[in-house]
């Protein structure tokens, strides 16, 4: 279908261009059409249209053979496949789960789902998933391909799908995800970050980040989320990566906790965010996440301090709670963390650094007063004298 405006190339029986947006006149009726759903594009790349009534699912390598396709169908020239025996392959299983759970995952999630798709398991995707067994295989083979994370993420992708067709996903054997530590600046190394990306234009993106907000929750932040006098700041929404990774403002958070209202600690942070223009409906924080992310690490560099990021600017709010005496329970709130885990794996840890602390103070305690002992233990082997 050409539009009648820009003459570009839209999808067939489209209201609008996609291209020009100029509405389309309605082409006329045809005498006894059969009439079939828009195919839609799978993360695979074919196109796929839902027959509900026959209980059919047509998938082809272009938008005009699932409409051919499924016309014939409709209209009883191609035979139905008996529903319990129809075959249904691991490939367009994920692209059907996908589909038809759009509504319940984040865009992010999506685009996870859709790189899977096109990238593991590619030499399984035809395979039956209600006959086939060896699963495990499936596994082995992919481990050579990926690493351990990847592969649990694809395998509970295809735990999901399976469940989603009444088939208990398998047992398979994988090697547990090794988790690196990830870098975050210590209540010493703090002021030291607010000194380098003092005035830098980064500056109110990054102290809001170490007030706990996520990256996606501190770039969907606007002046309605403000309190009036700069005490408060509203976790409302999220800019997050959709499947073509464009960055995207979604109004659900990452969880009911992440719904929440951060006090605002930093004198700094209070001073930049009074500045901001109450009367603009944009977001405060005018910066793609990734290139925010970049500039930080650029300046913790320059300071010589650890690459944290956004995300090491969180766990950095932990650790300064942690110095502080704040409670799990307390770090949770302000946080919006909702495993419990999490936080407390992170206190843990800074614990530990406490302790190795206060066995280094007792070392120099003893090695300042190494002469008073001596003399203590001269005076012990010679008590008569």
């Amino acid at each position: 279908m050409i539009c009648k405006s820009c003459r570009k190339k839209i999808p067939e029986g489209s209201a609008f261009c996609n291209h020009c947006g100029v509405r389309q006149g309605r082409a006329p009726k045809q005498k006894d059409e059969i009439r079939v759903p828009e195919p839609k594009k799978t993360p695979s790349g074919k196109w796929r249209i839902q027959l509900r009534a026959e209980g059919e699912s047509v998938t082809e390598d272009t938008p005009a053979l699932a409409v051919a396709k499924a016309r014939a169908i409709r209209a009883g020239f191609i035979e139905q496949k008996k529903k319990l025996g129809a075959k249904l392959s691991l490939g367009d299983a994920i692209d059907k789960y996908i589909d038809e759970t759009d509504n319940l995952f984040s865009p992010a999630t999506r685009r996870g789902y859709s790189i899977i798709r096109r990238n593991r398991f590619q030499s399984y995707m035809d395979v039956d998933i209600k006959t086939f067994t060896d699963w495990q295989a499936m596994v082995n083979d992919e481990k050579k391909l990926c690493s351990t994370k990847t592969l649990h993420n694809a395998w509970g992708l295809v735990g999901a799908v399976l469940r989603a067709n009444n088939i208990t996903p398998p047992k398979v054997k994988m090697s547990q995800v090794t988790v690196p530590d990830q870098p975050w600046l210590t209540y010493e190394q703090i002021p030291l970050f607010c000194k380098a990306i003092y005035g830098e234009p980064c500056e109110l993106g990054a102290l809001l980040a170490l007030s706990s907000l996520r990256r996606s929750e501190l770039c969907a932040v606007t002046p309605d989320h403000v309190a009036e006098d700069g005490s408060s700041v509203l976790v409302s929404g999220a800019i997050v990566p959709d499947e073509e990774h464009k960055f995207v403002h979604k109004e659900e958070n990452k969880t009911k906790q992440s719904r929440r209202t951060v006090p605002v600690f930093i004198p700094r942070l209070k001073e930049l965010l009074l500045q901001i223009d109450r009367t603009s409906d944009d977001f405060i924080v005018q910066w793609n996440p990734d290139a925010l992310t970049y500039r930080v690490n650029v300046l913790c560099e320059r300071a010589g301090l650890p690459k944290v990021g956004l995300h090491g600017l969180r766990r950095s709010f932990a650790s300064l709670g942690h110095h502080l005496g704040l409670s799990e329970q307390e770090v949770m709130a302000i946080g919006g963390w909702e495993d419990y885990q999490t936080v407390h794996k992170h206190y843990l840890k800074l614990s530990a650094k406490d302790h190795l602390r206060g066995q280094k103070k007792m070392e120099r305690y003893y090695t300042k007063n190494a002469n008073l002992l001596s003399d203590f233990h001269s005076d012990s082997a010679n008590p008569h004298e």
